[in-house]
Protein backbone atom coordinates (compact mmCIF):
# COMPACT_ATOMS: atom_id res chain seq x y z
CA UNK A 1 0.00 0.00 0.00
CA UNK A 2 1.47 3.10 -0.83
CA UNK A 3 1.60 6.18 1.77
CA UNK A 4 -0.62 8.89 1.53
CA UNK A 5 1.50 12.01 1.32
CA UNK A 6 0.36 16.08 0.42
CA UNK A 7 1.47 19.55 0.16
CA UNK A 8 0.40 20.42 3.27
CA UNK A 9 2.45 20.11 6.47
CA UNK A 10 2.45 20.42 10.35
CA UNK A 11 1.76 24.01 10.16
CA UNK A 12 -1.26 24.10 7.58
CA UNK A 13 -4.21 25.44 8.63
CA UNK A 14 -7.61 23.91 7.82
CA UNK A 15 -8.50 27.19 5.47
CA UNK A 16 -5.75 26.54 3.61
CA UNK A 17 -6.47 22.61 3.80
CA UNK A 18 -10.21 23.61 1.93
CA UNK A 19 -8.97 26.60 -0.22
CA UNK A 20 -10.42 25.48 -3.84
CA UNK A 21 -12.58 22.96 -2.42
CA UNK A 22 -16.63 23.47 -3.60
CA UNK A 23 -18.78 21.04 -1.13
CA UNK A 24 -21.86 22.84 -2.45
CA UNK A 25 -24.54 20.16 -1.93
CA UNK A 26 -22.98 18.60 0.51
CA UNK A 27 -24.00 17.82 3.69
CA UNK A 28 -22.06 17.43 6.91
CA UNK A 29 -21.91 16.28 10.64
CA UNK A 30 -19.34 17.49 12.57
CA UNK A 31 -19.64 16.46 16.39
CA UNK A 32 -18.30 18.56 19.36
CA UNK A 33 -18.49 21.39 17.38
CA UNK A 34 -19.38 24.12 20.05
CA UNK A 35 -15.22 24.35 21.18
CA UNK A 36 -11.87 23.72 20.40
CA UNK A 37 -11.13 22.39 16.62
CA UNK A 38 -14.49 21.41 16.29
CA UNK A 39 -15.32 24.89 15.51
CA UNK A 40 -12.61 25.45 13.01
CA UNK A 41 -13.08 21.83 11.41
CA UNK A 42 -17.12 23.80 11.14
CA UNK A 43 -15.62 26.41 10.11
CA UNK A 44 -13.34 25.13 7.00
CA UNK A 45 -16.11 23.35 5.87
CA UNK A 46 -18.94 25.81 6.23
CA UNK A 47 -16.45 27.64 3.84
CA UNK A 48 -16.67 25.11 0.95
CA UNK A 49 -20.11 25.65 0.51
CA UNK A 50 -21.44 22.42 2.36
CA UNK A 51 -24.26 22.29 4.41
CA UNK A 52 -22.59 21.96 8.22
CA UNK A 53 -24.79 20.22 11.40
CA UNK A 54 -23.26 21.02 14.41
CA UNK A 55 -23.78 18.28 16.50
CA UNK A 56 -23.28 19.38 20.58
CA UNK A 57 -24.40 18.86 23.78
CA UNK A 58 -24.65 22.51 24.57
CA UNK A 59 -27.37 23.66 21.91
CA UNK A 60 -26.65 27.69 23.10
CA UNK A 61 -23.46 27.31 22.36
CA UNK A 62 -23.65 25.47 19.47
CA UNK A 63 -25.90 28.43 18.14
CA UNK A 64 -23.30 31.53 19.21
CA UNK A 65 -20.64 28.87 17.42
CA UNK A 66 -22.88 28.29 14.16
CA UNK A 67 -23.57 32.45 14.36
CA UNK A 68 -19.91 33.55 13.98
CA UNK A 69 -19.26 30.59 11.18
CA UNK A 70 -21.71 32.56 8.92
CA UNK A 71 -20.80 35.77 9.59
CA UNK A 72 -17.28 34.86 8.88
CA UNK A 73 -18.04 32.85 5.85
CA UNK A 74 -21.46 34.29 4.44
CA UNK A 75 -22.48 30.26 4.80
CA UNK A 76 -26.09 30.55 6.03
CA UNK A 77 -26.86 26.86 5.75
CA UNK A 78 -25.99 25.95 9.00
CA UNK A 79 -27.94 23.94 11.58
CA UNK A 80 -27.47 23.24 15.15
CA UNK A 81 -28.85 19.40 16.80
CA UNK A 82 -28.24 18.43 20.50
CA UNK A 83 -26.06 15.18 20.79
CA UNK A 84 -24.70 13.62 24.21
CA UNK A 85 -22.60 10.35 22.63
CA UNK A 86 -22.68 9.22 26.62
CA UNK A 87 -26.64 8.82 26.35
CA UNK A 88 -27.93 6.44 24.41
CA UNK A 89 -31.61 7.74 23.74
CA UNK A 90 -29.87 11.38 22.59
CA UNK A 91 -27.81 9.62 20.16
CA UNK A 92 -31.10 7.23 18.56
CA UNK A 93 -32.98 10.98 19.03
CA UNK A 94 -30.17 12.56 16.64
CA UNK A 95 -30.14 9.94 14.18
CA UNK A 96 -34.41 9.71 14.13
CA UNK A 97 -34.16 13.28 13.75
CA UNK A 98 -32.06 13.13 10.41
CA UNK A 99 -33.53 12.95 7.16
CA UNK A 100 -31.60 12.36 3.73
CA UNK A 101 -28.44 11.60 2.48
CA UNK A 102 -24.93 12.23 4.82
CA UNK A 103 -21.80 13.26 2.93
CA UNK A 104 -19.21 13.63 5.42
CA UNK A 105 -19.27 12.48 9.52
CA UNK A 106 -16.72 14.20 11.26
CA UNK A 107 -16.50 12.44 14.98
CA UNK A 108 -14.77 14.74 16.83
CA UNK A 109 -16.10 15.21 20.20
CA UNK A 110 -14.39 13.49 23.05
CA UNK A 111 -13.07 13.88 26.66
CA UNK A 112 -9.15 13.14 27.95
CA UNK A 113 -8.14 11.50 31.09
CA UNK A 114 -11.40 11.53 33.24
CA UNK A 115 -11.16 10.43 36.82
CA UNK A 116 -12.86 7.13 36.70
CA UNK A 117 -16.53 7.10 36.04
CA UNK A 118 -18.97 4.30 34.11
CA UNK A 119 -22.07 4.44 32.42
CA UNK A 120 -25.20 3.49 33.92
CA UNK A 121 -24.46 0.25 31.59
CA UNK A 122 -20.89 -0.07 33.04
CA UNK A 123 -18.90 1.02 30.43
CA UNK A 124 -16.08 3.24 31.13
CA UNK A 125 -16.84 6.90 30.53
CA UNK A 126 -13.92 7.33 27.67
CA UNK A 127 -14.41 4.42 25.82
CA UNK A 128 -18.21 4.76 25.84
CA UNK A 129 -18.11 8.96 24.72
CA UNK A 130 -14.82 8.65 22.91
CA UNK A 131 -15.60 5.28 20.91
CA UNK A 132 -19.18 4.06 21.61
CA UNK A 133 -21.31 6.98 21.17
CA UNK A 134 -19.56 7.40 17.87
CA UNK A 135 -19.93 3.92 16.67
CA UNK A 136 -23.44 4.08 17.52
CA UNK A 137 -23.79 7.58 15.67
CA UNK A 138 -22.29 5.66 12.50
CA UNK A 139 -24.49 3.11 12.54
CA UNK A 140 -27.61 4.78 12.89
CA UNK A 141 -26.33 6.88 10.37
CA UNK A 142 -25.11 3.84 7.82
CA UNK A 143 -28.23 4.29 5.88
CA UNK A 144 -27.71 8.52 5.01
CA UNK A 145 -24.32 7.67 4.41
CA UNK A 146 -24.43 4.50 1.64
CA UNK A 147 -27.54 7.40 0.38
CA UNK A 148 -24.95 10.22 0.16
CA UNK A 149 -22.26 8.05 -2.12
CA UNK A 150 -18.82 8.45 -1.83
CA UNK A 151 -19.16 9.65 1.92
CA UNK A 152 -16.50 9.95 4.11
CA UNK A 153 -15.84 9.38 7.80
CA UNK A 154 -13.23 10.72 9.87
CA UNK A 155 -12.29 9.78 12.99
CA UNK A 156 -10.45 11.83 15.51
CA UNK A 157 -7.71 9.58 17.59
CA UNK A 158 -4.73 10.76 19.28
CA UNK A 159 -0.80 9.64 19.45
CA UNK A 160 -2.11 8.57 22.80
CA UNK A 161 -3.17 5.75 21.37
CA UNK A 162 0.24 4.60 21.64
CA UNK A 163 -0.28 4.25 25.49
CA UNK A 164 -2.82 1.22 25.09
CA UNK A 165 -3.99 -1.01 23.09
CA UNK A 166 -7.84 -2.12 23.64
CA UNK A 167 -7.62 -4.74 26.29
CA UNK A 168 -10.54 -6.76 25.44
CA UNK A 169 -10.34 -8.99 28.35
CA UNK A 170 -10.79 -5.51 30.71
CA UNK A 171 -11.88 -2.84 28.36
CA UNK A 172 -14.13 -1.37 31.28
CA UNK A 173 -11.58 -1.67 34.02
CA UNK A 174 -13.46 -4.32 36.15
CA UNK A 175 -10.17 -5.36 37.44
CA UNK A 176 -7.47 -3.56 36.37
CA UNK A 177 -6.51 -0.72 38.84
CA UNK A 178 -7.79 2.51 36.75
CA UNK A 179 -5.49 4.60 34.78
CA UNK A 180 -7.22 8.02 33.44
CA UNK A 181 -4.19 8.19 30.75
CA UNK A 182 -4.56 4.56 29.70
CA UNK A 183 -8.13 4.48 29.22
CA UNK A 184 -7.83 7.59 27.18
CA UNK A 185 -5.37 5.77 25.24
CA UNK A 186 -7.40 2.86 24.58
CA UNK A 187 -10.18 5.07 23.47
CA UNK A 188 -7.89 6.80 20.83
CA UNK A 189 -6.87 3.20 19.63
CA UNK A 190 -10.61 2.12 19.11
CA UNK A 191 -11.30 5.42 17.41
CA UNK A 192 -8.21 4.08 14.66
CA UNK A 193 -9.61 0.74 14.43
CA UNK A 194 -12.90 1.92 13.81
CA UNK A 195 -11.60 3.57 10.74
CA UNK A 196 -10.38 0.01 9.94
CA UNK A 197 -13.62 -1.76 10.55
CA UNK A 198 -15.95 0.53 9.02
CA UNK A 199 -14.10 0.73 5.66
CA UNK A 200 -13.74 -3.17 5.72
CA UNK A 201 -17.21 -3.59 6.50
CA UNK A 202 -19.04 -0.09 3.93
CA UNK A 203 -16.66 0.20 1.28
CA UNK A 204 -19.03 -1.72 -0.68
CA UNK A 205 -21.82 1.05 -0.12
CA UNK A 206 -19.11 3.88 -1.06
CA UNK A 207 -18.46 4.61 2.55
CA UNK A 208 -14.19 5.15 3.29
CA UNK A 209 -13.38 6.07 6.94
CA UNK A 210 -9.81 7.55 8.18
CA UNK A 211 -8.75 8.33 11.74
CA UNK A 212 -5.63 11.18 12.26
CA UNK A 213 -4.09 12.68 15.30
CA UNK A 214 -5.23 16.26 15.32
CA UNK A 215 -1.96 17.55 17.10
CA UNK A 216 -0.86 19.05 20.53
CA UNK A 217 -3.55 22.15 20.47
CA UNK A 218 -4.58 24.03 23.58
CA UNK A 219 -8.17 23.40 24.54
CA UNK A 220 -10.61 22.64 27.63
CA UNK A 221 -9.65 18.53 26.27
CA UNK A 222 -6.78 18.86 28.89
CA UNK A 223 -9.03 19.70 31.95
CA UNK A 224 -8.11 17.00 33.83
CA UNK A 225 -4.39 17.07 33.05
CA UNK A 226 -3.32 20.03 34.39
CA UNK A 227 -3.12 21.81 30.15
CA UNK A 228 -1.20 20.97 27.33
CA UNK A 229 2.06 19.23 28.04
CA UNK A 230 3.72 19.49 24.89
CA UNK A 231 6.68 21.56 24.53
CA UNK A 232 5.56 25.30 22.84
CA UNK A 233 7.67 24.36 19.22
CA UNK A 234 5.89 21.97 18.93
CA UNK A 235 2.05 23.10 19.72
CA UNK A 236 -0.57 24.09 16.97
CA UNK A 237 -3.57 26.92 16.93
CA UNK A 238 -7.10 25.09 16.53
CA UNK A 239 -6.85 26.41 13.17
CA UNK A 240 -3.66 24.49 12.59
CA UNK A 241 -5.21 21.30 14.44
CA UNK A 242 -8.30 20.78 12.03
CA UNK A 243 -6.29 21.02 9.09
CA UNK A 244 -6.15 17.24 9.16
CA UNK A 245 -9.53 16.66 9.69
CA UNK A 246 -10.32 18.97 6.78
CA UNK A 247 -8.22 16.77 4.60
CA UNK A 248 -9.20 13.62 5.62
CA UNK A 249 -13.29 14.99 5.23
CA UNK A 250 -12.59 17.25 1.96
CA UNK A 251 -9.82 17.00 -0.01
CA UNK A 252 -9.98 15.19 -3.34
CA UNK A 253 -6.70 13.51 -2.87
CA UNK A 254 -8.11 11.21 0.11
CA UNK A 255 -11.12 10.07 -2.75
CA UNK A 256 -11.44 6.49 -2.25
CA UNK A 257 -9.01 5.96 0.51
CA UNK A 258 -9.65 4.29 4.00
CA UNK A 259 -8.64 2.53 7.04
CA UNK A 260 -5.37 4.96 7.82
CA UNK A 261 -4.39 7.03 10.27
CA UNK A 262 -2.88 10.73 9.67
CA UNK A 263 -0.81 13.07 11.61
CA UNK A 264 0.18 16.98 10.32
CA UNK A 265 -1.49 16.43 7.21
CA UNK A 266 0.19 13.01 5.74
CA UNK A 267 -0.45 9.38 6.71
CA UNK A 268 1.51 8.72 9.14
CA UNK A 269 3.93 5.37 9.34
CA UNK A 270 3.92 2.40 11.31
CA UNK A 271 6.16 1.88 14.30
CA UNK A 272 7.42 -0.96 16.04
CA UNK A 273 7.59 0.73 19.45
CA UNK A 274 6.02 4.04 20.86
CA UNK A 275 8.41 6.68 19.77
CA UNK A 276 9.99 9.29 22.44
CA UNK A 277 7.49 12.46 20.15
CA UNK A 278 4.35 9.95 19.94
CA UNK A 279 4.45 10.60 16.35
CA UNK A 280 3.47 7.33 13.86
CA UNK A 281 0.77 4.86 14.74
CA UNK A 282 1.08 1.66 16.38
CA UNK A 283 0.36 -1.79 14.50
CA UNK A 284 -2.31 -2.97 17.13
CA UNK A 285 -4.33 -0.02 15.77
CA UNK A 286 -4.36 -0.85 12.66
CA UNK A 287 -4.56 -4.52 12.53
CA UNK A 288 -7.97 -5.89 11.13
CA UNK A 289 -8.21 -8.97 13.41
CA UNK A 290 -8.52 -5.99 16.77
CA UNK A 291 -10.32 -3.86 13.83
CA UNK A 292 -13.33 -7.15 13.75
CA UNK A 293 -12.99 -7.96 17.08
CA UNK A 294 -13.72 -4.34 18.50
CA UNK A 295 -16.72 -3.97 15.61
CA UNK A 296 -18.39 -7.42 17.22
CA UNK A 297 -17.77 -6.74 20.79
CA UNK A 298 -19.13 -2.81 20.45
CA UNK A 299 -22.51 -4.33 18.39
CA UNK A 300 -22.63 -6.60 21.56
CA UNK A 301 -22.51 -3.86 24.02
CA UNK A 302 -25.26 -1.90 21.79
CA UNK A 303 -27.21 -4.73 22.11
Amino acid sequence: MTRITTPFGPHSTAAEVAAGIDLSGKRVIVTGAASGIGVETARALAGTGAEVTLAVRDTEAGARVAAAITASTGNRNLHVARLDLADRASIAAFVAGWDGPLHVLVNNAGVMALPEQHTPEGWEMQFAINHLGHFALAIGLHGALAAGGAARIVSVSSSAHQMSPVVFDDIHFAFRTYDPIGAYGQSKTANVLFAVGATARWAGDGITANALMPGAIATNLQRHTGGIKAPPERRKTPEQGAATSVLLAASPLLEGIGGRYFMDCNEAITVSRRTADMSGVAPYALDPGNAGRLWEESLRLLG
